[in-house]
């Protein structure tokens, strides 16, 4: 990846991370006018960021986040008593006589903080494996993909000016979403040798379908009731469960106000 775009993406990433606090925020101190002016400049932010990955840097389907975050356990590096048993020709395994099972030798053990408990080799094979996957260029896209993907990354600018346009308990908003994120995974899904950080993606994008179960107006005049009596049956006559599902029940009516929760 060149500067530029890993600049593009790390913006990307920022408004991420923020965007429900800035919502959040500006409801508190400028109100609803306030609230809806930061949403869309946010999502407007991200959509022009990410049509310039597609277009100008051909990076392919996008994923969420847009910067895979950070796995400090498989990035650790090696224990400096490893290292320098590794340049002495010292053995860091043991392999069993009879059950010919390999494990670290004690005099290798690194200590606690650094420890893994997988064989020198298993930790090897997992940061090699890991460090193709980060390393695999984009899927080239056709242009019926890239159609498909410029319909996912604008759909959220589509929605919010449909809600200017027929306002929040329309079906039309509603409507207009599902059929442009249906359209964008049915287009995608004939694009074939997708790598695993892309099909991960594509798989992320049709389990949150199940969105718009929760989102409104849907999830006002069917979906509420049904949920909160399930969520209910469960706390009374499941023990344990309580602990979870009431702060859910309590959680829910404020998750169903924060747009970037819903809908982002």
């Amino acid at each position: 990846q060149s500067v530029p775009q890993q600049k593009l993406l790390t913006w990307l990433s920022v408004l991420e991370c923020v965007e429900v606090f800035a919502e959040m925020g500006t409801a508190r101190v400028w109100g609803e006018m306030g609230r809806w002016t930061i949403i869309v400049l946010i999502q407007l932010a991200k959509a022009i960021l990410r049509l310039l990955l597609l277009l100008w840097y051909k990076a392919g389907i996008q994923t969420s986040p847009p910067i895979v975050p950070l796995n400090r356990e498989q990035q650790q590096p090696l224990h400096p008593q490893d290292m320098e048993d590794s340049s002495t020709g010292k053995d860091q395994t043991y392999i069993g006589r009879r059950s010919s099972r390999v494990v670290r030798s004690l005099q290798n053990t690194p200590s606690l903080q650094s420890r893994h408990w997988g064989s020198p080799q298993q930790r090897e094979e997992s940061q090699n494996r890991r460090a193709e996957e980060m390393n695999q260029p984009p899927t080239p896209l056709g242009l019926q993909e890239t159609v498909a993907e410029s319909i996912y990354i604008t759909r959220p600018l589509l929605h919010l000016l449909s809600l200017g346009l027929w306002g929040q308990r329309s079906w039309k908003p509603w409507l207009l979403s599902a059929v442009l994120d249906i359209s964008s995974l049915s287009l995608l899904s004939d694009l074939k040798d997708l790598n695993r950080r892309e099909q991960a993606e594509l798989r992320r994008r049709t389990i949150l379908l199940l969105y718009y179960l929760l989102r409104s107006p849907f999830y006002d005049r069917y979906s509420e009731g049904r949920i909160l009596f399930l969520l209910r049956l469960l706390a009374d006559y499941v023990p344990g469960v309580g602990y979870v599902t009431r702060p859910l029940m309590d959680y829910l009516p404020a998750w169903q106000k924060i747009y970037f929760y819903n809908w982002g």
